[in-house]
Parts: structure tokens; C-alpha cells; sequence
């Protein structure tokens, strides 16, 4: 890391050098020697935020020091980021990153104040989180074969939801309008819930929300789920295709979320993370309670979470420029 790279954290660049010349091995041995943070850029009480707070919990046993959740939200994470992204490099500041964030982003604002390959250092993957495409019962179609039929039946008549420019709900919208080629209308709202809740209402007849969130509406009938998002089918809805599978090959999105470390972050302090990362995601106790709520638990290698993003990017950041997304 450059001093330029150091001065533009804001940091004092006598103090990063002391940090960054200490060899990594001796800072290895005395990590942790004091509490760590661990930067969210999500809500608290959001399923991500339960998944966070479990880890470090587990951390904290571990390590006998304390792992503190700092929850740094708004601006679409990018208040969050920039904080992880500025942190002194010592490993006492963790941070959790996701396809919003990391992925998404990078592509909808013209001016995003981090960059995702210079600021961070991948340290795992920790779960994937499965979405669906969801219609309400009073639109006609219960797969998605019929709902492409009937989009291109009356084109720019049918509308879904989402909520907001760029978001979760959009993006893998988009997606499935260009490969099917058809012409569904975007109902942006200020945020899942409302947008969620009209379409519950009846008001919007579809959205790609979380699966678990709706599983509950889908067995009592109020909503209909017609297919998952991703790559396979679910442990929780086997019985439900993927949209791949359904009739539009090459279609994949899915939420997932990681571990971070600022750039910069001693090599052998990212794999004595990593290691505990990968242990506490092979709990039993850790895989129950994640999967209820709807995450395919991972833990993986820095490479393979580094790799992970620099495909998402790629894939969604064509998504993004092809529909001609902007941030708000």
C-alpha cells in the first residue's frame, strides 16, 4: 500500500507505517489482543444483521475478546463501506460486505466514494440468500413460461415491484426481462416493505423478493411462487423450479454476503479470520439457525470470495448498463 493509499483513509501516515512494517507474523500471534469491530452496512434486526451478530458471538467465545457490531447504515451501504474501507489496517476492524454493496453499486453510482478492488481484502464468503419470483393469486399464470406468454401477449401492461432504482428487486428483474424479451413495467418504491406489501395488496402482481420472508403467504395462498432465482433449487422448495429451469437458460441471481478486512489488513491476520470464519459456518447449531432463515451457508477461501465478487460485478454490471439503471 502507497502512502497516498494511506493518507486517503485519513489516517496519520506515521501510524500506518508502524502498522504496516510490524512483520505479520508477530501481529498474528497477539491477534486479537483487544476488542474488534465488525462494520455492517445493513439494518439492525435484518436477516443479515442476525447472521453477523451470530458470528461474532461465536468470535468473541473463540477469541476471548469482544467482537462488536457496528451497524453504519444509509446511502445504500455506502456509508458502511467507506467506513470499512477507511479503517486502520490492523484487523481490529472487520466489515461484511454483499452483492448490493459490492456488486451492485459499483455500477448504478457514477461517483462512488470506494472502490471495490483497492479498498478491501476478501476474507470469506459466509452464506448465500435465495430469492423468488412471486406473483399475486389474481394474476393468471402459475409458472413462468405463462408469465413470459402473457407479458408478451400485452407488452408494457403488466407491472412489478421493487424497492427502489438499482435495488435487489430490480436488477434481477431486469435480468429476466432482457433474456425472455419482454416488457414489464418497474413500480419503484422507498423499500422492500412497501413495495413487498402492495403486492400483497394486490396492487403490483409481482416481485423477486427473499424466499423465506414469503414462504409463509405461498403456503396459505395469498401469493404464488413460480419459480427461484438461482443456479439450483432450494433445500427449502425443491418442488419449485429455478427460472433457468423453467424456460429462460443462463438466468442467475442471487443475494449473498462476506467477510472484509481493509486493504491492507496483515495476510496471516485475513487467514486467522478466514479460519475461524470456515469453523463457526460448520456448526450444526450455526447451519440450523442460518438456514431457517434462509441462507445457504458457505465459508470459504479469501480467493474464492474474491472471485465471487469479480464475477458478480462483471454479470450484473452488463445487467446494470444494458437497462440503462441509474441510482436515485
Amino acid at each position: 500500500m502507497t502512502k497516498r493509499d494511506m493518507m486517503r483513509r485519513g489516517l496519520p501516515w506515521v501510524v500506518l507505517a508502524v502498522v504496516l512494517a510490524a512483520p505479520a507474523a508477530v501481529l498474528a500471534q497477539k491477534f486479537p489482543a483487544k476488542p474488534v469491530r465488525l462494520i455492517l452496512p445493513f439494518t439492525a434486526a435484518s436477516a443479515v444483521d442476525v447472521l453477523a451478530r451470530l458470528y461474532a458471538q461465536k468470535m468473541s467465545e473463540a477469541w476471548g475478546q469482544q467482537v462488536l457490531v457496528d451497524n453504519r447504515t444509509g446511502a445504500a451501504g455506502i456509508i458502511g463501506m467507506e467506513a470499512i474501507a477507511r479503517a486502520l489496517p490492523d484487523g481490529y476492524t472487520l466489515g461484511m460486505g454483499n452483492a448490493a454493496t459490492l456488486a451492485l453499486n459499483p455500477h448504478l453510482y457514477q461517483k462512488l466514494s470506494y472502490d471495490v478492488a483497492r479498498d478491501y481484502a476478501p476474507i470469506s464468503l459466509a452464506a448465500i440468500i435465495r430469492n423468488c419470483l412471486v406473483v399475486h393469486p389474481s394474476l393468471p399464470v402459475k409458472s413462468v413460461k405463462e408469465l413470459i406468454a402473457l407479458a408478451k401477449a400485452r407488452p408494457g401492461q403488466l407491472n412489478y415491484a421493487s424497492g427502489g432504482v438499482g435495488s435487489a428487486q430490480h436488477v434481477p428483474m431486469e435480468m429476466l426481462k432482457a433474456l425472455a424479451g419482454i416488457n414489464i413495467v418497474h413500480v419503484p418504491y422507498k423499500g422492500l416493505t412497501p413495495a413487498f406489501n402492495d403486492v400483497l395488496a394486490g396492487e403490483v402482481p409481482m416481485i423477486i423478493p427473499g424466499l423465506v420472508s414469503v414462504l409463509p403467504y405461498h403456503q396459505s395462498g395469498r401469493l404464488r411462487i413460480i419459480a427461484t432465482t438461482g443456479a439450483t433449487r432450494t433445500g427449502v422448495t425443491p418442488e419449485i423450479p429455478t427460472i433457468a429451469q423453467a424456460g429462460v437458460p443462463g438466468y442467475e441471481f442471487d443475494s449473498w454476503t462476506g467477510f472484509l478486512a481493509p486493504t491492507g489488513t496483515p495476510s496471516a491476520i485475513v487467514s486467522q479470520v478466514n479460519a475461524e470464519i470456515v469453523r463457526i459456518s460448520n456448526l450444526p447449531d450455526v447451519r440450523d439457525r442460518l438456514t431457517n432463515l434462509g441462507f445457504d451457508v458457505v465459508g470459504g477461501t479469501p480467493e474464492a470470495f474474491a472471485a465471487q465478487i469479480t464475477s458478480n460485478n462483471a454479470r450484473l454490471g452488463k445487467v446494470i448498463r444494458d437497462a440503462g439503471i441509474k441510482a436515485e
